[in-house]
């Protein structure tokens, strides 16, 4: 297969991909989930393994932080690699009173303030949407695995450190459910390139009770929402 500046494949890539931004959480996934597994990359530490989930070809691969990297790792996947079906499992913070910590949200759509829809040269601000495929799958795996989610708005930001001290209320008052960094920029290359894109994320940590979760179980104890990602895959 052929080789990128990112991805060097030295064993096949699955058109079913599961996308954590955390490499050591693609690991993870990748002994713990699937099965007969081979490791696909780990140019610049993004690792990426390809293994079965019930007779189902699944890929698994860390993207990094940030919606540069994502729009990189994404675009080639599609474009180059052929991936179909493209879920991002990660942590969000929260924004919501009733969204508690572990609480798992199927992103509907993705609000951003990035700049990265600039690209497409549009007459007009583009919604970042998850592909109904995916999200009306997932709200069954959910469901047939008796795991509560919350369905709706996420914001994807460029800034994890904001000088905007109103930003966050803001959104808030929106009715964003909670804030991560990757899922606009995923929705964005699917929709122009013709995949199937789905976030689903877990609360690690709550923005307006600073309620979290350590980095040692925001690797390894999100296992509700990986059941869901791999569920969603098999109708």
């Amino acid at each position: 297969m052929e080789s990128t500046p990112h991805i060097n494949p030295t064993a096949s890539i699955a058109e079913n991909m599961l996308l954590p931004g955390d490499p050591l959480r693609a690991k993870f996934i990748a002994e713990n989930f699937l099965e007969d597994v081979s490791q696909f990359n780990a140019i610049r530490g993004a690792l990426g393994f390809t293994g079965k989930y019930k007779k189902i070809p699944v890929s698994v691969m860390g993207t990094g932080m940030g919606m540069p990297s994502m729009g990189i790792y994404s675009y080639e996947l599609i474009n180059i690699y052929g991936v179909k079906n493209l879920i991002r499992v990660g942590s969000c913070g929260a924004l919501q009173d009733d969204l508690k910590l572990y609480d798992i949200i199927l992103a509907l759509s993705a609000s951003t303030n990035s700049n990265y829809a600039s690209q497409y040269k549009l007459p007009g601000t583009f919604a970042p949407a998850a592909s109904w495929k995916l999200l009306s799958n997932a709200v069954k795996a959910a469901e047939s695995l008796k795991i509560k989610t919350f369905v709706g708005n996420i914001l994807s930001s460029d800034t994890f450190y904001d000088d905007n001290a109103g930003a966050t209320e803001a959104w808030r008052k929106m009715g964003v459910l909670a804030i991560e960094m990757e899922a606009a920029a995923l929705y964005m290359n699917a929709a122009r390139h013709g995949a199937d894109a789905l976030c689903i994320a877990t609360v690690s940590d709550h923005i307006i009770t600073h309620e979290a979760t350590t980095p040692a179980e925001r690797e390894k104890s999100f296992a509700g929402m990986i059941e869901i990602a791999l569920e969603t895959l098999k109708f």
